[in-house]
């Protein structure tokens, strides 16, 4: 075959190696979690509006349970957040899809550098065990789902 044969060759080889490099590279995720604008907001209110499920399951109830001895201090009443505290649970940054269940673990055990809101640093929490976290986690995914965040 002489060299126009391999460059004639040459060129749907290429096009396939890129189409497979595109099909095999995850392209960029666009980051579109703007926080809310909470300006208006005084000091400590809620910043989003929670609807309440009708029924909770029997591991969500023992998760609100878990949730307003350990988290509503700071994530405020239903994770609705607070302003100037901390942001709300319920909310499309903390969906299934971006904050995996195991990212409320390791936020409970080790705390989290602010990167989504102004909030400032979220401590480790003291005394919670992994199971209190599953609970608030299954708790705060049904709040979720009745806001029409999945």
């Amino acid at each position: 075959m002489n060299k126009f044969g391999l460059a004639i060759l040459a060129v749907p080889v290429a096009g396939l190696g890129v189409l497979v490099w595109n099909m095999l590279v995850p392209a960029p995720q666009t980051h579109s979690m703007t926080p809310p604008d909470t300006s208006a907001l005084q000091q400590g209110a809620p910043i989003a509006e929670v609807s309440l499920p009708a029924t909770l399951s029997e591991n969500a109830r023992i998760g609100r349970r878990a949730f307003e001895a350990k988290c509503a201090v700071c994530h405020g009443q239903n994770a609705a957040g607070q302003n100037g505290v901390a942001p709300p649970l319920v909310h499309p940054t903390y969906r299934p899809g971006h904050h995996a269940d195991a990212a409320f673990l390791i936020a409970a055990r080790n705390g989290v550098r602010a990167h989504h809101w102004k909030f400032g640093n979220m401590p480790p929490v003291e005394g919670i065990t992994a199971g209190d976290v599953r609970m608030i986690t299954r708790y705060i995914r049904e709040l979720q789902q009745a806001n029409g965040i999945e």
